[in-house]
């Protein structure tokens, strides 16, 4: 099991996962989650700290607290998204994130695909330092993608556990999908509602997917990449169909993934400077036949004060035979 848990992983691939990540906090401070920062105006009696709020315990959300977390939390992001001071930075990120969604979700709703996002920020500062491209393997960031795999499937698995529960067989054979479409469903969703017992089948497939979501452990390599796609394209429907969105999930999905292999800047960098030997063979011109220096027939390999004879030397069009 320790083997498994700790089974090494290249350093570029971690460091390609820590940018994604820290990336994906700034990002989501801007796009997908400002609107924590307008919980200030709501008053303080309807906060409801979530278990972990009332244990620490924290402060009732006020507009300076608010406004202090959300830009330390943004630079920090930022600079823990080059991957200097992983420990630092990372603890730092973790711990802000960490209240702007306690602030978030202590008002009466709590998002699930959040778990797999705060599993990463709270493994990835132990994974140490990781450089892009390096190929060297590393058993602590091979754990902390593994954990956060493991938180990842863990979402998909408690949230059917948690439509059995709460909602019973009732949730597979009645109107979940139809009261989603109705509320906030697009053009495509209304097609498919059009056919007869499809969105009864699609929530008996949903809920079959989630749970057996943890065989994705068992498959061999490829299949287990073929077995996240599929995942992705869960979620891609599930945008297109109801537009709900799953964002912090999809990128901690992401720790499944080969990211070393995607290398963007140096790709940019290929596309805007070529090699100078490469640029040069490219742009010379095919030679002639009538440029090409020739061999009279009667003169031998070798003649008197040339050199050794080369006989096993190739000649080279456009250039003549010997040294």
């Amino acid at each position: 099991m320790n083997r498994w848990l700790t089974e090494a992983v290249p350093r570029g691939r971690v460091a390609a996962f820590r940018t994604l990540i820290y990336l994906f906090v700034a990002a989501d401070l801007v796009i997908f989650t400002p609107w924590v920062r307008t919980r200030v105006s709501v008053p303080g009696d309807l906060y409801q700290p979530l278990l972990i709020g009332r244990l620490l315990p924290l402060p009732t959300p006020t507009e300076t607290l608010v406004t202090v977390i959300f830009w330390a939390l943004l630079l920090l992001a930022l600079l823990a998204a080059t991957g200097r001071a992983p420990r630092l930075l990372g603890w730092a990120v973790c711990a802000l994130y960490l209240e702007w969604m306690i602030i978030a979700m202590s008002y009466g709703k709590v998002d699930h695909d959040r778990f797999g996002l705060l599993v990463a920020l709270a493994v990835l500062p132990t994974a140490g330092r990781a450089r892009h491209g390096d190929t060297t393997r590393t058993e602590a960031g091979g754990w902390a993608l593994r954990v956060t795999q493991i938180a990842v499937i863990c979402t998909y698995f408690l949230a059917a556990f948690a439509k059995l529960r709460f909602g019973g067989l009732d949730w597979l054979t009645g109107s979940v999908l139809a009261r989603a479409i109705i509320r906030r469903g697009t053009d495509l969703a209304d097609l498919i509602a059009q056919v007869p017992y499809l969105l009864i089948v699609a929530q008996f497939g949903i809920v079959a997917f989630e749970l057996l979501s943890p065989m994705v452990f068992l498959l061999p390599p490829r299949w287990r990449l073929a077995m996240v796609g599929f995942f992705y394209s869960f979620h891609a429907v599930t945008i297109a169909t109801i537009t709900i969105s799953f964002a912090p999930h999809l990128a901690a999905m992401t720790s499944f993934l080969p990211l070393e292999r995607v290398r963007p800047l140096v790709w940019a960098r290929r596309l805007i400077r070529r090699d100078p030997s490469e640029a040069a063979t490219t742009d010379a011109p095919e030679p002639r036949p009538d440029d090409v220096d020739t061999v009279p027939a009667d003169q031998g390999p070798a003649t008197a004060g040339a050199g050794p004879a080369l006989d096993d030397q190739a000649s080279v069009v456009g250039r003549p035979a010997g040294p």
